[in-house]
């Protein structure tokens, strides 16, 4: 089975050193992001072949604003390894997932590989927040990562 050379990034996202390592496989690609040096809960996602990709569309108005693709419906997570702490942190890690994956198939299909769609396989270790909750912290982490993401897959 062919590898590739593995790639990453990092940047402080809410005040958390953030780590995103990207390893494509001929099969299957491999995301981890960690604020904790660990691999974390896996995740894999599929999505048929026959499921349509909808591509984002970046608004004229704010052409700096990170527009995200819609993930479709049809998207499969499963459980590979490890569980989320707590029935919120579970919810946010299925939306990473779905995103991570919707965003690699969509750069995939730009680049003509869109009958490739390789599974996903997504590994989230992201800190847990104390006290209150900060749905703007965790915004800011999501648009972190999925930008760091992006500066990956065009690297």
């Amino acid at each position: 089975m062919a590898t590739f050379t593995p790639r990453q990034t990092s940047r402080t996202l809410n005040g958390k050193h953030t780590q995103v390592f990207m390893q494509t496989f001929a099969d299957r690609i491999v995301i981890l992001v960690t604020q904790i040096g660990k691999v974390g809960n896996l995740i894999q996602a599929t999505l048929p072949a026959t499921a349509v990709l909808i591509p984002r569309v970046p608004d004229p108005t704010q052409p700096n604003k990170l527009i995200l693709p819609e993930s479709s419906p049809a998207i499969q997570l499963t459980p590979l390894l490890g569980s989320a702490p707590s029935p919120h942190q579970q919810t946010l890690h299925s939306l990473y997932a779905s995103q991570i994956a919707t965003i690699v198939w969509t750069e995939e299909a730009l680049l003509g590989l869109e009958r490739l769609r390789r599974s996903v396989v997504v590994g989230l270790a992201l800190c847990q927040r104390q006290g209150e909750d900060d749905p703007q912290g965790e915004q800011e982490v999501f648009q972190g990562v999925m930008s760091m993401l992006y500066d990956l897959l065009r690297s």
